[in-house]
């Protein structure tokens, strides 16, 4: 990776936006409190789906639950995409944290050869340490719901840069494993050229495609394990996570029988 690892706009621009394709503007600021809550305003205005926002220095950014999350200037990747699903319910919304994780760990196995795995709903994971975050949020505008989708990936972050000793960075994995990380253009590149590709398939399909369940739970390192589900400060639920369905759930067996959940923080209690 470059020592000034400086995002390449018009790059992204050549290689993503092309008629008939997903991605429609491509834009790139110095920085920005939140890039998701900065796409929703501009969606709520009538901005085009298919748009991408991209900061340098996101200094108020947000992850599930109101947790913050911020990065040094030019150690990460934070970045928003808008879309509007056509024809697609949004209780099948779900989905589309889902698609942004497996793009996330396609696109670092392609552009950094980095073995990521996913961590149901909202994580991706290199040797169990988070380091990619994922929020959707439903935005309601004139032409109808639409979804702001946030990715926070860390990139050049140093040990001591990073926000909790359980997070990583696509740079240490590289070290461990004695390689270096890519540049951010690459791997957003990749990653929004992954998306596109897997929205694709699940608008096609209504919202609900078998296959990409199979594909999410190829890289997902939820399933099998014994988890605990935090539904809220006082209620959790523990068991096996048993399987995704079709719209994107996590099916958990309990000792009770098998209960399905849309949304809720996972923690893996074994290896």
């Amino acid at each position: 990776m470059p020592t000034d690892d400086v995002i390449d706009l018009a790059e992204l621009r050549q290689e993503l936006i092309r008629p008939g394709g997903l991605w429609q503007k491509v834009d790139l600021v110095a920085e920005a409190g939140s890039t998701n809550a900065d796409l929703a305003v501009r969606a709520r205005e009538g901005e085009v789906p298919g748009t991408v926002l991209i900061t340098d220095y996101q200094s108020a950014g947000r992850g599930r639950q109101g947790r913050t999350w911020t990065a040094p200037p030019g150690s990460g990747i934070a970045m928003s995409i808008l879309v509007r699903p056509n024809g697609i319910d949004p209780s099948r919304w779900t989905w589309l944290s889902l698609l942004a994780g497996l793009a996330v760990a396609d696109g670092v196995r392609r552009a950094a050869e980095l073995p990521a795995v996913l961590k149901w709903p909202n994580d991706v994971l290199l040797h169990t340490r988070k380091f990619c975050g994922i929020l959707s949020e439903r935005v309601d505008t004139s032409e109808g719901p639409a979804c702001v989708v946030g990715i926070g990936i860390n990139v050049s972050l140093a040990e001591k840069q990073l926000p909790v000793p359980s997070a990583t960075s696509l740079a240490i994995a590289a070290r461990e494993l004695g390689g270096v990380p890519p540049s951010r253009t690459a791997v957003i590149a990749t990653v929004l050229a992954a998306f596109e590709l897997l929205y694709g398939r699940w608008e096609a399909q209504e919202g609900r495609d078998a296959s990409l369940a199979a594909s999410y739970i190829e890289r997902c390192d939820t399933i099998g394990r014994q988890v605990r589900v935090l539904l809220s400060a006082q209620r959790s639920v523990e068991g096996i996570a048993d399987r995704i369905d079709e719209d994107g759930r996590l099916v958990v067996r309990t000792n009770s029988g098998s209960a399905v959940y849309g949304a809720g923080d996972v923690v893996h209690l074994q290896s």
